[in-house]
């Protein structure tokens, strides 16, 4: 595995808008793109310290996130508050289980398990292990595939808002949690787009 040939050890940088392959220049000169003119590196710049940046911002905002209220609703019952935990206990109960189970899932494990997992990906870069190269890499793929369906719950508190505005017995408010948590969602998109799953196999050329 560690002698199969690699576009760095070609000479060759990999373009990240249009995803050309070109010849790398000489040393100490920029390069540019042939097809779209974008600036080429042999990795993304600064990618570990701006993965681990967004990382830590969105764990410490994953907190009020799921503590604070997403929903505010206002009728003529009285107000009622509800965070994302409690919205699914409301569906379990009421016996939506498939839909309790779904938004527990894409709102509460998806980002949570994509946070430790981005987090393993940079320490063992970080650490410059050489172990399960190929799995690491699929887990990246993994993540920026799951990552788009965190967004489920404030998609469901945007229909509920437009829903409801309609009718003048009630009024549905996001709360301060549906901004919390998506930039939570925000946060870990940025810190996956980020990291450069190529310093992955950075540490298997040093072992040759």
């Amino acid at each position: 595995m560690s002698a199969a040939p690699t576009a760095a050890r070609l000479g060759l940088l990999a373009c990240a808008v249009c995803r050309l392959l070109s010849r790398a220049p000489a040393a100490g000169s920029d390069a540019h793109c042939p097809r779209c003119g974008a600036l080429l590196h042999a990795r993304k710049p600064a990618s570990l310290a701006r993965t681990w940046a967004f990382l830590i911002a969105a764990m410490i905002l994953y907190v009020p996130a799921n503590s604070l209220p997403i929903m505010n609703t206002n009728s003529l019952f009285g107000t009622q508050s509800d965070t994302i935990i409690s919205g699914v206990a409301f569906l379990w109960t009421s016996g939506s289980f498939m839909l309790a189970a779904l938004v527990f899932f894409a709102s509460v494990m998806v980002p949570l398990a994509k946070m430790i997992a981005l987090a393993v990906l940079a320490a063992s870069v970080q650490l410059r292990t050489t172990r399960h190269p190929r799995t690491r890499t699929r887990l990246y793929r993994i993540i920026e595939f799951v990552g788009r369906w965190s967004m489920l719950d404030i998609y469901v508190v945007t229909i509920l808002v437009a829903l409801v505005q309609v009718s003048t017995l009630a009024s549905v408010h996001a709360g301060p949690g549906a901004v919390a948590f998506g930039a939570v969602v925000v946060l870990t998109m940025f810190a996956a787009a980020s990291f450069d799953p190529r310093l992955i196999w950075d540490a298997q050329g040093e072992q040759t």
